[in-house]
């Protein structure tokens, strides 16, 4: 499915699908702290494999809207703040090919979210030590592709917050628009 999706902007299947591998293979890196908090709770890994059928070419449906929900569902009940975000990530993923063409700030979450969480969960494992989550930042810029950069230059900032993962999330916003 090549088509394209319209709103302020126009997306096309392929841009979705290089965002969503973006999205996923993140969330592939940190679903291991959800797992390992709640290893009978399969909704996370759910979402993510639902987010990797679209990365792979199948059409996006209904599977996706509700893993990713699931997903997020399952962040909420979580026991700590990184099996949270390890939760959320994956429903980001799998939220990813439903990403809206439409210049709102807040889009650019379905976009850097779970590598800014990523960074975050990779912060709490270190103790704390902000300086491994701007590394993980780092990693999250070198990892964007062309594709994922010109997709996001389409959007607005980042939204700016006081939590330290909209914080990251805004820093590889910049980074990334500066890379251009």
């Amino acid at each position: 499915m090549t088509g394209t999706v319209s709103g302020d902007f126009e997306l096309t299947m392929d841009e979705l699908r290089v965002v969503a591998r973006y999205v996923a293979e993140t969330a592939l890196e940190v679903l291991p702290v959800f797992e390992d908090a709640n290893p009978d709770d399969p909704r996370p890994r759910a979402a993510l494999d639902a987010a990797w059928e679209f990365v792979n070419g199948a059409r996006r449906t209904k599977l996706q809207r509700v893993t990713s929900l699931d997903a997020h569902r399952a962040a909420k009940e979580a026991s700590t703040e990184a099996s949270r975000l390890a939760a959320r990530a994956a429903g980001d993923a799998a939220a990813a090919p439903y990403l809206h063409p439409i210049a709102k700030a807040h889009q650019v979450g379905h976009i850097l979210r779970a590598a800014a969480s990523a960074a975050r969960i990779a912060e709490i494992n270190a103790g704390g030590d902000p300086e491994v989550g701007n590394m993980a930042i780092e990693q999250a810029r070198q990892r964007a592709t062309p594709v994922l950069i010109d997709v996001l230059g389409r959007y607005p900032l980042a939204p700016t917050g006081n939590n330290r993962v909209a914080q990251l999330m805004t820093a590889l916003d910049a980074s990334l628009r500066a890379s251009r």
